[in-house]
């Protein structure tokens, strides 16, 4: 059973929820939690932020073979008896926090490494960014956000679900000194958009962008009203 009340333990959860490592009993409590608790979905994102810029410094690298024998067995063992659980032990000493953490940057690392395949041009000068855009549970990642030095490119990574009838999907940036988010126009539901980074109000680390759903043609007020799909922030690569 998850334990909610230490800051410490909290925290500690909210990165296996990211890296994918607890529970299935744990991870769903832990998702219930995260959708009705404003703090654990800031932790969920500050840990989704630190793995990419960790995973940024590290090189694209393909699975040794060996590795599917791992599987295979891990799965056989999976048929035994469950030997009797250990003591708890506290967070800081559980094993599978670091070895998730390599995990997740070897799978970020591929991510970034696919993207620059499939961008040839030149490198560019100053800074390039790259948002992953997650659901509010952090259960899984629907868009990714490019930016260069002069335009800004938002493409699905997978299925992003139906769009109901009379509504669209909006999306958003905020840069962290910003008073309020800035629209950047309409997405269509699986398909990529790109823009000039003159539509921004500005670019940087940890900048916010989200994809709301909205009344059909988007928000009348200048600001979202709708749920929120897809969040997630900058990291310099």
């Amino acid at each position: 059973m998850i334990e909610l009340e230490n800051p410490e333990e909290r925290d500690a959860l909210a990165a296996e929820f990211v890296l994918g490592t607890l529970s299935e009993e744990d991870d769903a409590a832990f998702a219930s939690a995260v959708a009705e608790d404003r703090a654990l979905q800031a932790a969920v994102y500050a840990w989704q932020d630190r793995l990419l810029a960790l995973a940024a410094r590290v090189p694209p690298a393909s699975p040794e073979p060996v590795l599917w024998q791992r599987i295979e067995l891990a799965v056989n063992a999976a048929t035994l008896p469950d030997p009797p659980a250990p003591a708890p032990r506290p967070w800081w000493e559980r094993l599978p926090i670091w070895q998730g953490l390599s995990a997740a940057a070897f799978s970020a690392a591929v991510l970034f490494g696919v993207l620059l395949v499939q961008r040839p041009e030149a490198p560019l000068a100053g800074a390039r960014y790259v948002a992953v855009l997650h659901s509010p549970d952090g259960q899984r990642a629907g868009w990714v956000v490019e930016l260069d030095a002069d335009r800004l490119r938002l493409a699905p990574t997978g299925e992003t679900g139906p769009v109901p009838a009379g509504r669209s999907l909006q999306f958003w940036t905020k840069p962290q000194d910003a008073q309020g988010p800035t629209s950047l126009g309409l997405v269509r539901a699986g398909q990529a958009l790109e823009l000039p980074l003159s539509r921004l109000p500005g670019v940087g680390p940890q900048q916010l962008f989200e994809i709301t759903l909205e009344p059909e043609g988007g928000s009348t007020i200048g600001r979202p009203t709708g749920p929120i799909l897809f969040v997630g922030r900058s990291v310099a690569l």
